[in-house]
């Protein structure tokens, strides 16, 4: 299966170069509490100012969020507060007339910032999951104060002096390993976001960094305005082929459109994919296919090319004013690939493969259409993109005698929801429990569920679910923490947040979903795993590399279609009947199909970041270079982009995947051959692999070198071998 989109880094983590509130985003462990009766946090303090979106969190659990309070008029005076608050805090380590030492700057520094954490918190889903108009024009104002805020804040020379005289004196003052690996990486990481500047270009580097944010969220906006569109359906016959649940749930969307009697094909994955899959009428299958990769790009309002231009224009100037010859190499310094070269080197072992397999799995198809022609079942066609998903299933069925349909009704949310913390309890000693009602939630579906140590019963700390598409909520899947572990300070639980967008069943029907959706709902729950396991002592040391980050979640993927997962919980939705052995075993049969077209899809992606980000002349015409770009490396003509460039959020709503999206397949290495240690030890519940790949790699953070953690939990470096045995590809 192909990656989804990932954890969305705190705001705070984008601006703050020296990664001030490291811990929003880091990953997490647990924390000593009562599961049974969970602790309260600590009586709540006056809000800063009186504003309740600055107060600390009460309630069970350590202390909650307060959904109820949310209100965007509120935010810009918080904004206001919270930085003075960060200000003093970071002022008052400045002014510390003491000779500078690990504990009296860096540990206030990790410390500092907890009001600012917790308003970015609450603003990642008041952007992210319950956006407006109002909510857009205020992260519009307010994205290039806060990053020019950070930016300043970081570039202090009396702060970097404080740093550098620790840095020049690490070795001989007593600190151990862990420590002088933060000394270390954060001087580093200053000097790389322009420390040594002059004040004119500190001056320079500030209005750029403001001016990308507003660019990003101009982007966002923008794509979210696309992705709130749909095509309507007013002849029910146009909907022949799909499911009936889905063609239910399409017409319980276009009755909230004020269209009853119609059905309404939202412009956002979930949608458009299960029609590309089944509808018979080639006709709709190429207007929603049209409608969804054309999001950005249609020369309106709404189109992102613009937008883009320039944030490549600005990210360029940036680079070479921090003294790095593109923007790729100033993102890659400090990633396990280390450079472009590295990264493209892998991409391209696997890229003339997947482009080999993608010819012959259109010819596949070809040879059903023609036959299909000749038999006067079907129209005489050439197969093209919005076929390709289509025909796929006439091969898929043919070869397998496997359906998607066929599978779907076993494929419930609910069920699937309990066998991935079923999995995480056997493999990792995780339980959970739903809160009914007893934790505020800032939409009336989200569930919440208690997480705790099955063995010591000690609390973990809350997972938030939000699983449904709708008006106001970005496209995508993503995991996010609203608070992450640390023991400096208070011994912090975690609130860890999984995010998807699936198409929810008509009233009264449980909501099913395809192979694919469930593949991303166990991805998802990776990162949540790898949030709620980690333990670490200092925050700093919690943020991996970006190209470490997906690779808990693509491991996670694996248990979906283990025998024990589809047995227990693949049940059909109507009888309660479990999956039969049959269809289980056509679906391990088939997991090597169409892996050519998810390769291309996805590769295709990583390839154009990278070559868009290392170059010193930045692209002003974006169309011209993807299509240049996509014909120099040979993209099969029935094959888009996962994400065409106009609506790469990824790339362009942050600086966060940019010249990274290659890391999903960087990960997919590790994870590969992590697959193949479990397999190796005699199956994917060997609790002693488990154990290591826990201790090793989940809880430790960024303790010490990723990939030198992974040469001891495996012996070795990755091996690509087993990626492409994975895919069926050949290993010469």
């Amino acid at each position: 299966m192909m990656p989804r989109s990932a954890p969305r880094p705190s705001l705070s983590m984008l601006l703050a170069s020296t990664a001030l509130f490291a811990g929003y985003a880091g990953m997490d462990s647990q924390t000593p509490a009562a599961a049974t009766e969970p602790t309260a946090a600590p009586a709540a303090t006056e809000p800063v100012g009186g504003n309740p979106l600055l107060a600390p969190w009460t309630g069970p659990f350590e202390g909650v969020p307060p959904w109820d309070k949310l209100d965007p008029e509120l935010f810009p005076d918080a904004f206001e507060k919270a930085m003075a608050e960060t200000k003093a805090e970071v002022q008052a380590v400045i002014d510390n007339p003491e000779p500078p030492t690990f504990d009296n700057t860096f540990v206030p520094m990790m410390l500092a910032g907890e009001t600012m954490e917790r308003l970015f918190a609450l603003w990642g889903v008041q952007t992210s999951n319950k956006s407006t108009p109002r909510v857009e024009a205020i992260d519009a104002e307010w994205s290039p104060k806060l990053s020019s805020f950070f930016t300043e804040l970081n570039l202090d020379p009396k702060l970097f002096a404080r740093y550098k005289a620790i840095y020049d004196k690490r070795h001989d003052s007593g600190l151990d390993a862990q420590q002088i690996r933060i000394v270390e990486r954060s001087y580093d990481e200053m000097v790389r976001d322009g420390a040594n500047l002059s004040p004119a270009d500190k001056a320079k580097l500030v209005a750029m960094n403001a001016k990308l944010e507003g660019l990003f969220s101009a982007f966002s906006s923008k794509l979210l305005a696309d992705e709130k569109l749909y095509t309507f359906v007013t002849d029910k016959a146009e909907l022949d082929g799909l499911e009936p649940a889905f063609v239910a749930s399409l017409a319980a969307a276009a009755e909230a459109q004020g269209k009853p009697g119609a059905w309404a094909i939202k412009n956002t994955r979930s949608s458009a994919q299960p029609v590309l899959q089944n509808a018979t009428n080639r006709a709709l299958r190429e207007k929603v296919w049209r409608a969804f990769v054309g999001r950005g790009d249609n020369g309106d309002a709404n189109d992102t090319n613009a937008t883009i231009a320039e944030i490549l224009k600005l990210r360029q100037a940036r680079a070479e004013l921090l003294g790095f010859k593109t923007h790729a190499d100033y993102r890659m310094a400090d990633t396990m690939a280390k450079t472009p070269a590295n990264a493209m080197a892998l991409m391209m072992k696997v890229w003339p493969a997947a482009v080999a397999r993608v010819h012959e799995e259109v010819a596949d198809m070809q040879r059903i259409a023609d036959a299909e022609a000749k038999a006067g079942t079907g129209p005489k066609i050439t197969i093209e993109p919005w076929d390709y998903r289509y025909y796929q299933e006439k091969v898929r069925k043919a070869k397998y005698d496997l359906d998607e349909s066929e599978v779907k009704p076993y494929l419930q949310l609910d069920k699937l929801r309990d066998a991935m913390f079923w999995s995480a309890g056997r493999l990792y000693d995780l339980g959970f429990r739903e809160n009914r009602g007893t934790v505020p939630v800032f939409d009336p579906k989200v569930k919440t569920f208690e997480v705790y140590n099955l063995k010591t019963n000690e609390n973990v700390g809350l997972l938030y679910l939000d699983n449904f598409a709708r008006d106001g909520k970005r496209s995508g899947a993503w995991m996010t923490t609203y608070r992450s572990q640390q023991t400096l300070g208070d011994d912090r639980n975690v609130l860890a947040s999984n995010n998807n967008n699936f198409t929810e069943g008509a009233k009264g029907e449980p909501t099913l979903v395809s192979l694919d959706d469930a593949s991303t709902l166990f991805h998802e729950f990776g990162h949540g795993i790898h949030y709620l396991l980690q333990h670490v002592t200092y925050p700093w040391l919690a943020n991996v590399p970006r190209d470490f980050v997906e690779y808990p979640s693509q491991v996670n993927e694996n248990w979906l279609l283990t025998p024990e997962v589809l047995s227990k919980y693949a049940t059909h939705y109507q009888t309660g009947e479990p999956m039969p052995q049959a269809l289980v075993d056509k679906i391990l049969a088939s997991q090597k199909f169409n892996q050519g077209f998810d390769t291309v899809e996805y590769l295709a992606s990583a390839i154009v970041d990278m070559k868009l980000h290392d170059r010193t002349e930045p692209v002003t015409d974006i169309d011209a270079f993807e299509r240049d770009t996509l014909a120099e490396i040979g993209m099969p003509k029935e094959i888009v982009m996962r994400h065409r460039l106009p609506q790469f959020g990824h790339l362009f709503s942050s600086d966060a995947y940019s010249a990274g999206y290659y890391s999903y397949l960087w990960s997919e290495t590790m994870d590969a051959d992590t697959w193949a240690a479990f397999m190796e030890a005699g199956g994917p519940w060997d609790r002693k692999v488990a154990d290591r790949f826990r201790t090793i790699l989940l809880m430790t953070g960024n303790e010490t070198d990723r990939a030198e953690a992974y040469r001891a939990f495996r012996g070795r470096d990755p091996d690509v071998k087993a990626l492409l045995e994975r895919r069926g590809f050949p290993t010469d």
